[in-house]
């Protein structure tokens, strides 16, 4: 049994860094891309700094696009990204609606980092009622609900298919996580575009 032991000890090793591998670390950047050299996208980022992301070969490509809040109904699958208040709702800063085949993603309540102190929370709606100060929506998620003001005037959008010819000079993205790898780059195998000009507002 002694001569089994380091054996174990090699495989559990062996197993931890295979599991860290199989997670890098990742960046959100929101942006503007500034420059694009075959698969090479220079990006100012939203605090100036001068950033260089490698998109996959396969990356895809989503906008961005305004809609409305009438979209928003009951068994819609959204994200929004709020500030808490004190009687423990949230809310609303910007909505996205994310498509039928994007249900579940990054589903639950997390800290975010558009402003100090902003959650995300990407669920699916219960109920949606007009209040006197917005809309009222009651999301749930596996480990619970959130009761989300909707202010009007609140950005809402959704994401639509595009393709790599939207990845130009001017173009205001969001990538939610660029993979930082061993040699300190950053690759993407994900761009979110803003359409006709505006900048995602998550």
């Amino acid at each position: 049994m002694p001569k089994s032991l380091p054996l174990a000890a090699l495989l559990l090793v062996a197993f931890a860094s295979t599991a860290s591998a199989q997670q890098p670390p990742t960046v959100r950047i929101r942006g503007t891309i500034e420059a694009v050299d075959g698969a090479m996208l220079s990006i100012k980022s939203r605090d100036g700094a001068d950033m260089k992301v490698r998109t996959t070969d396969n990356v895809a490509v989503f906008g961005v696009a305004k809609t409305d809040l009438s979209e928003i109904k009951s068994g819609s699958y959204i994200g929004v990204t709020a500030m808490p208040e004190p009687d423990g709702t949230q809310k609303a800063i910007a909505v996205h609606i994310f498509p039928e085949n994007q249900r579940g993603a990054a589903e639950g309540f997390r800290p975010w980092d558009l402003r100090a102190n902003s959650t995300m929370t990407n669920a699916t709606v219960a109920e949606t009622v007009q209040g006197t100060d917005g809309q009222n929506i009651t999301v749930k998620y596996k480990d619970g609900e959130k009761k989300v003001v909707v202010p009007p005037g609140t950005p809402v959008v959704t994401f639509v298919s595009g393709d790599k010819s939207e990845l130009k000079p001017g173009a205001k993205i969001i990538i939610f996580g660029a993979v930082k790898k061993d040699d300190g780059t950053l690759e993407a195998n994900r761009v979110n575009v803003g359409r006709d000009g505006i900048a995602p507002p998550m």
